[in-house]
């Protein structure tokens, strides 16, 4: 089954294993998508946002998580599938528009994106999200404006580290580690204690080929979230790395002598 019927049907799977969840309501799994999207825990985000749509299924955040939930995972044609369906009720919800924009631009069809990124501003939409999925079509455009979109989207939430974290990951996405390294430097300067934004400064380090700084950054990460997997295997990916290249370099040594 295509993560599309997933979602759709996860209700009932739930039940049918004897889930029970009536203790909590549709505000509550709404706060616990947002906390787990904004530590990159986008399966879980998913998920919980599933939840609240079985609560209310007529709330359009809910749909459009599940959208840029998707798409953070990569799954972009699955998160075109799920816009398409989430605008069949609600045909002019702009951060609907602005989501499926990035879902086309992330697959290559860049002027149908920009037409529904312009279509999510045409219907007043004028939120952090709106701009930083501009932002997105716009360098999956290979223009040159997405500055100023992330600087919009960053003043309108009132300078929140989950917005220049988002941005980073945006540059990160688009390759250009440089900007997306300085970025996530200024959302660690916003918050320092987000275990997420000191793995995505060790990813940009990495990237950039400074291998020491990532590991700096990782451990910062790990200090704040023992218990993170992934920064568990970055790290020891990055020491299997470097006895790799010790032992490369030791060979060369010797035949070289």
């Amino acid at each position: 089954m295509s993560r599309f019927g997933n979602l759709e049907f996860e209700a009932d799977a739930s039940r049918s294993h004897g889930e029970t969840r009536v203790e909590h309501d549709a505000n509550y799994w709404g706060l616990e998508a947002e906390r787990a999207f904004n530590r990159a825990e986008f399966e879980t985000a998913l998920r919980f946002f599933a939840r609240v749509l079985e609560f209310n299924p007529d709330q359009v955040s809910a749909w459009t998580g599940q959208v840029r939930a998707l798409i953070e995972l990569g799954e972009f044609r699955e998160a075109k599938v799920w816009a398409d369906k989430a605008l069949e009720r609600f045909p002019t919800a702009p951060e609907l528009l602005a989501a499926k924009g990035v879902a086309l631009g992330r697959l290559g069809d860049v002027d149908s994106a920009l037409a529904f990124s312009d279509a999510s501003l045409e219907e007043r939409g004028d939120t952090a999200y709106i701009w930083l999925a501009r932002g997105d079509v716009l360098l999956a455009r290979k223009e040159k404006l997405a500055d100023h979109c992330f600087e919009r989207a960053r003043s309108l939430a009132a300078g929140a580290w989950w917005v220049t974290w988002l941005a980073a990951r945006v540059r990160y996405y688009y390759g250009q580690f440089a900007a997306a390294l300085k970025q996530a430097q200024q959302a660690a300067a916003q918050d320092a204690g987000q275990f997420v934004v000191w793995v995505l400064l060790g990813d940009c380090q990495l990237a950039l080929g400074l291998s020491d700084a990532a590991r700096v950054s990782w451990t910062q990460g790990q200090q704040l979230e023992p218990g993170s997997r992934s920064l568990t295997e970055r790290l020891l990916a990055l020491r299997q790395r470097s006895w790799l290249q010790k032992g490369w370099g030791k060979l060369r040594g010797l035949l070289h002598s």
